[in-house]
């Protein structure tokens, strides 16, 4: 009985061996490339730029609620007049101020006179008739003419702010001309100006409230800045009632709230103009002014709005 040799025989590749030989003979010939690069003294061609990704655009404001924000919004200055209150360049009035302390005050209201030329200039009078002497006729101030003297001037250009008393015209004070420049930035004609035509500006619908023992709705406008700004407005006729914003202190990080109540609107060369405005500090009153008069795109001059520095107020006293 014979025996039988078998030749073994080779087991065939497996479906991963060809890629990997591929691999092997890639690597191997990226270790030749660079050898001879480095042989010759030469740098290995650069490797080809891959296309950027496209950004994406996004839409802060696709959303149902900022939907209903916008919606509201654009009512509202509709209500306020459309196209006139958007484009007006300059506006006056006058009336009665109360500074209040603790929500009270001891003052029978003072005399005023506000001058504003959109976006950042105004001018701010206030006439204590009991304490100057009134001297007969008419005084000019610029183009402007009052019948009054007055004693106290505030003046607001760009981001410098002016104070002229009977002692003569210094810096407003750090302090006062940083709060007057945030509720500039968050005043009715910015935020339905600036706010509301910035892309990164995200809407929000607030819901319903009572504001001032009026139903109102709310809207919140929040900026790139983490800046943001609530606007109430009538359920009703649509005017804004109440806007309300906050900020921390920056030597105690506390927060602060600050809020205006507007009241009385009456129409005024088609624009419809708030005639009460009350001003709250943490939810404290802290003044009050009550327009009698208000006019729309005067012929303000810009010397209305200039003023030049003649003392300094921390500057010791001249001894005698």
């Amino acid at each position: 009985m014979s025996t039988a040799w078998r030749i073994p025989q080779t087991p065939k590749p497996g479906p991963g061996a060809s890629k990997i030989r591929e691999m092997k003979t890639l690597v191997a010939t990226l270790l030749l490339t660079t050898l001879a690069h480095a042989q010759t003294g030469t740098e290995p061609p650069p490797r080809a730029n891959l296309p950027a990704e496209p950004k994406s655009v996004v839409n802060l404001n696709n959303s149902e609620s900022a939907r209903k924000a916008r919606a509201l919004l654009d009512q509202t200055i509709q209500a306020l007049g459309g196209q006139p209150y958007l484009t007006f360049e300059s506006r006056s009035e006058s009336g009665r101020y109360y500074p209040l302390y603790h929500g009270r005050t001891n003052s029978t209201g003072l005399p005023y006179n506000y001058y504003l030329k959109y976006p950042d200039k105004d001018r701010f009078e206030v006439i204590h008739l009991k304490s100057i002497h009134v001297l007969p006729g008419t005084i000019d101030i610029g183009s402007v003419k009052t019948t009054n003297q007055f004693d106290i001037v505030l003046i607001h250009n760009g981001d410098k702010g002016y104070e002229t008393t009977y002692k003569g015209t210094a810096p407003q004070d750090k302090i006062d001309l940083e709060s007057y420049l945030r509720r500039r930035q968050h005043s009715p004609e910015w935020v339905f100006r600036k706010w509301l035509n910035d892309a990164t500006v995200a809407l929000f619908y607030d819901g319903l409230d009572v504001v001032d023992s009026k139903p109102t709705e709310g809207v919140t406008l929040l900026n790139s800045h983490d800046d943001s700004v609530t606007v109430w407005i009538d359920q009703i006729t649509r005017y804004p009632i109440k806007i309300s914003y906050s900020w921390r202190d920056p030597k105690d990080q506390q927060k602060n709230v600050e809020e205006e109540i507007y009241d009385s609107y009456k129409p005024e060369q088609g624009i419809m103009t708030p005639h009460s405005i009350t001003r709250f500090f943490n939810g404290e009153m802290s003044q009050q002014r009550f327009i009698t008069t208000a006019k729309y795109n005067l012929d303000l001059p810009d010397t209305l709005f200039e003023a030049s520095v003649t003392y300094d107020p921390t500057a010791p006293p001249e001894k005698r």
